[in-house]
């Protein structure tokens, strides 16, 4: 069976989040049902089958690794991080192991990815080979995470400023990408302001959402 492993791009300034008043040094670290966010993005990468999970840090590239204290994640520093997320997927996909077929790449402001979607995604690139990609639909719109097969990868490495895996996909022909349906699942839903975060807080008390399960 070919090997996925997974990034999480966590090197991001949070310049909206702060600027609308966030009191964190990163948005990452703002906590969520008592965890910090970007912990919960590791947690469920780490509880799927992805292996092994690469975590790229930048901006308070100290809080954020502590935030992360005591998971079996590797630490990829992206001394890059304010040209964009472009370098920041470099950075993850030259911490990624030669023998690794294919990686998921998830960002780490979304809260409530479940590690069940990430699974879905590489059961979906396990069901089709020769594909280049599998992305989430969710309300008609690609969300995230995506997988990339390592054929991407060279195009990834060539990206620049903040364009992301999105950039990749739209370039692609409906015979080398597959889309999943992902209605429930969170797979558009990210923190870019208190507000965000509030919302994800009362979403949670509603739904009675508490412990991990997802991102």
């Amino acid at each position: 069976m070919r090997r996925v492993g997974a990034i999480v791009l966590a090197a991001g300034r949070s310049s909206r989040y702060r600027a609308a008043g966030g009191p964190e040094a990163t948005k990452l670290v703002a906590e969520l049902a008592g965890k910090p966010i970007v912990r919960r993005v590791a947690e469920a990468a780490l509880a799927s089958r992805a292996s092994p999970v690469v975590v790229v840090v930048g901006h308070a590239s100290d809080v954020v690794e502590g935030a992360l204290a005591g998971l079996q994640t590797v630490i990829a520093f992206n001394a890059d991080f304010a040209s964009g997320i472009a370098s920041s997927l470099r950075a993850g996909l030259r911490a990624t192991p030669p023998e690794i077929a294919a990686t998921l790449v998830l960002l780490g402001d979304m809260p409530n990815v479940e590690a069940g979607l990430i699974d879905r995604l590489i059961d979906a690139w396990e069901a089709a080979p020769g594909m280049l990609a599998v992305a989430p639909l969710q309300n008609g719109r690609r969300g995230n995470p995506v997988l990339l097969a390592r054929a991407m990868f060279e195009k990834a490495m060539r990206l620049e400023g903040d364009e992301g895996a999105r950039r990749l996909l739209a370039g692609l022909g409906a015979g080398q990408i597959v889309e999943i349906e992902a209605a429930g699942e969170d797979a558009a839903f990210d923190v870019d302001t208190p507000d965000d975060l509030e919302a994800a807080i009362l979403h949670r008390a509603v739904d009675g959402h508490g412990g991990q399960g997802s991102i």
